[in-house]
């Protein structure tokens, strides 16, 4: 009789077996490595508006703030972005048009937006201070925590969020708890 070289149906189990042990340690791992990347761009994106809201305020000083990220950007939120058409009030071209369409196009698993308002002691129309936040557009798979900044440039972080979506802070939330700001 002839021995039959080959690998027995046990010994495939047990390979097989291993495999989906490391499969199922490693993924979560991997999972949690993609959030701490998206947590980083959402603050690496809020530095960016931040930046770009004080030049635009340098530039447009009967202006002040830009009332939306779609001001700061290309002056439209399309997919794929919009090229910059010369920049005016109504398209500043300080941000890409990838940030600019953020609030309705999540950019590296996070909603961001900003708003300029008119602060509480300001007597004009120049809007005078500003809030921008960023949120995970799906929480717990692209990202945890939520995050925002005004324009004393402080990014501030909140470790308690449990949604998804715009965070719409307003500018007196962004500044109380359970917003911390950032150890950096």
């Amino acid at each position: 009789m002839r021995k039959q070289k080959g690998f027995s149906l046990i010994e495939l189990l047990i390979v097989v077996a291993i495999i989906l042990i490391i499969a199922a340690i490693a993924i979560p791992n991997l999972i949690r490595a993609k959030i701490s990347a998206n947590q980083s761009s959402a603050v690496a994106s809020l530095r960016s508006i931040g930046t770009a809201q004080i030049q635009y305020q340098s530039n447009y000083p009967t202006v002040g703030y830009a009332a939306s990220l779609i001001l700061l950007g290309t002056g439209a939120a399309t997919l794929p972005p919009t090229p910059c058409p010369g920049a005016a009030s109504s398209s500043a071209c300080l941000i890409d048009g990838v940030m600019s369409a953020a609030k309705t196009i999540p950019k590296s698993g996070y909603v961001i937006e900003s708003t300029g308002a008119v602060g509480p002691n300001n007597t004009t129309t120049i809007l005078d201070v500003y809030e921008s936040d960023a949120g995970p557009s799906t929480w717990d798979r692209t990202g945890d925590n939520a995050y925002c900044q005004v324009e004393d440039g402080v990014i501030r972080s909140d470790t308690t969020n449990k949604k998804a979506g715009p965070m719409a802070y307003t500018y007196a939330a962004c500044q109380a708890a359970p917003l911390t700001p950032l150890n950096n």
